[in-house]
C-alpha cells in the first residue's frame, strides 16, 4: 500500500476493532487500515510518535516525544508518564502479557547510550528497565510468556530476556547477532510457534529465527528500509510490515505499508490495561 511515510513504523494489530495501527514516527501520525473494507484513518498528533497500541477500555495509548500518553475513545489526551529530556523522543514500545507498555527512547542524534526503556504500568506508574540504550527497538515476548526478545539497533542483537511471575524481565543475553552488511535489526514479532521475525533496516529483508536462534528464513523486500512487523487480519496470517522513505532516493516503495499474505500464524497481541 503506497503511504510515502517518512519513518513508518510499529504496526500492530487491533483485534476488537479488526484494524492494523501504525504510526509515521516524524510527520506525527498515527494511521489505522481496515483490510476487509479498506477503509483508512489518520490522527495528528501533537509531538513525534515513536508507537501506538490499542487499550482494553477504547482509545490508545502512544509512546511519544516526552512519555507516554493515552487518548481517549472521545480523543482527549492525557499524559501517564512525562519525562521530558531536550534532544529525546520515544520510539517502540511493546504491550506485555499483563498489559503494561514497555516503552522505548533514543536521542535525535543517535547518541551512545542516550536511550532508556521504561515498564509503564496501567495506572501510570513507570519503573526504569535498562539505561544506556542507543535506538531502543523492537519487543515481543514468547507464545508462554516466559521470554522477552529486545533490539538495540546499533548493536546489531537481538537479546532475549527471561520473565518471571511478576512481569519483571531479566538475565539479559545475545539470542543472534546480524552479520555485517546484512542491515540493522529493527522491529520485531514473535510468531504462534515462537519463531522471531525481525526487520533489517538497509537490509531490505526480513528474517524469521527459530525459537534456538537458528536462521530458517529470509524474505527479500522491494524496501530498503523496513522497520518493523506484525501479523494481521483474518487468523493472523498475514504479515504488514512497515517501512521508511527518510534517507532513501526518492521512487520505488520506500515508505509504503507492505502485506505478506499467508505468511504464517501471528500471536493475539495484547491491548493496554490502562
Amino acid at each position: 500500500m503506497a503511504a510515502g511515510a517518512r519513518l513508518g513504523e510499529g504496526p500492530t494489530w487491533d483485534a476488537s476493532a479488526r484494524r492494523l495501527i501504525w504510526v509515521d514516527i516524524l510527520a506525527s501520525r498515527v494511521h489505522t487500515f481496515d483490510p476487509a473494507t479498506g477503509r483508512r484513518t489518520v490522527l495528528a498528533t501533537e509531538q513525534h510518535v515513536g508507537a501506538a497500541k490499542p487499550r482494553a477500555g477504547g482509545g490508545l495509548v502512544v509512546n511519544l516525544r516526552d512519555g507516554v500518553a493515552c487518548y481517549d475513545a472521545d480523543g482527549a489526551l492525557r499524559w501517564l508518564h512525562r519525562e521530558v529530556v531536550p534532544g529525546r523522543r520515544g520510539n517502540d514500545a511493546g504491550v506485555a502479557p499483563d498489559g503494561s507498555l514497555w516503552a522505548g527512547t533514543m536521542r535525535y542524534d543517535e547518541a551512545p547510550g542516550g536511550g532508556t526503556l521504561v515498564r509503564v504500568a496501567p495506572d501510570g506508574r513507570a519503573t526504569p528497565q535498562l539505561s544506556g540504550v542507543t535506538v531502543s527497538n523492537g519487543i515481543g515476548w514468547s507464545p508462554d510468556g516466559g521470554r522477552m526478545y529486545y533490539i538495540d539497533s546499533p548493536t546489531r542483537r537481538v537479546d532475549v530476556f527471561d520473565v518471571g511471575p511478576d512481569g519483571e524481565a531479566t538475565g539479559r543475553r545475545p539470542f543472534v547477532t546480524v552479520e555485517e552488511g546484512a542491515g540493522f535489526p529493527d522491529g520485531l514479532t514473535v510468531d504462534a510457534t515462537g519463531c522471531v521475525w525481525v526487520a533489517l533496516w538497509d537490509g531490505a529483508a526480513l528474517r524469521r529465527y527459530a525459537p534456538d536462534g537458528r536462521l530458517d528464513r529470509v524474505v527479500e523486500l522491494p524496501v530498503r528500509r523496513p522497520t518493523a512487523c506484525a501479523f494481521g487480519g483474518r487468523g493472523l496470517t498475514d504479515l504488514y510490515v512497515t517501512s521508511a522513505s527518510e534517507g532513501v532516493a526518492p521512487g520505488g516503495a520506500a515508505g509504503a505499508l507492505l502485506v505478506l499474505p499467508a505468511a504464517g500464524e501471528g500471536l493475539p497481541q495484547p491491548a493496554f490495561a490502562g
